[in-house]
């Protein structure tokens, strides 16, 4: 997952991205206001960490050009040392989906980022799932595949899960780890070994391989067979 920072407190902004690194997200930062523009529409992001205070245009401006002219729903969450109930307001009026007043804890950052972007990507409620011939109940947590009943152990469902919910999409090793296994992450050949489960479990015989490793990187789910763990 993909989150920008646009904070201009050098300290803050270091902080908050270690922290995000190490929790398996892809991080950049931006110094001002102008240039967290530039990068918030040059290229897709899960959500947007936003000073209220900035050089060059303040957060409000920003996120008013980010829903009004530029048409992104991108979440973005409001970071800011205002308190009052007028100035939250006024974030979520310019476009704010959650606002977090400074000082905060890098945890509480950490689970409001998690459910803006579950939200964003409509992993609120309970829903089915469907890639190529591959069907996951979430209410159930049951697959099957071209009507075959598949039973998997329960991170390999979550695996599942994860995979499905964004097809096609590349998610590295840390991020497959993160969303698994939370903040308990497994050694180096646990994340292997369930990919290899959920493998063998999805594919019988004459049927195509779904997932695909990138080397030295890490997994997707793809629509053909492609080569192996």
């Amino acid at each position: 997952m993909k989150v920008l920072i646009v904070e201009d407190d050098a300290a803050i902004a270091a902080n908050l991205y270690d922290y995000l690194e190490e929790s398996g997200y892809e991080v950049d930062v931006a110094s001002n206001g102008r240039t967290g523009l530039q990068m918030a529409l040059a290229d897709s992001w899960d959500a947007i960490l936003l000073d209220l205070s900035l050089p060059g245009m303040d957060g409000l401006m920003l996120c008013r050009k980010l829903r009004g002219e530029a048409r992104r729903d991108t979440p973005v969450l409001m970071l800011t040392a205002r308190d009052a109930l007028d100035d939250k307001l006024e974030g979520f009026v310019h476009g704010a989906d959650d606002y977090l007043v400074k000082p905060f804890s890098l945890k509480e950052v950490g689970a409001r980022l998690s459910a803006l972007i579950k939200r964003y990507r409509g992993r609120v409620a309970p829903m089915d799932l469907r890639f190529a011939d591959v069907f996951l109940n979430l209410s159930t947590m049951t697959v099957e595949r071209a009507g075959r009943p598949v039973k998997l152990p329960p991170k390999c469902l979550q695996l599942l899960r994860v995979l499905m919910q964004s097809p096609n999409r590349m998610f590295s090793r840390a991020e497959l780890e993160t969303e698994v296994w939370g903040e308990e992450l497994p050694d180096s050949d646990t994340l292997r070994a369930h990919v290899y489960t959920l493998r063998r479990a999805l594919t019988a015989p004459g049927q195509t391989d779904l997932i695909e490793t990138v080397h030295g990187v890490g997994y997707r789910l793809v629509g053909s067979g492609r080569n192996g763990a």
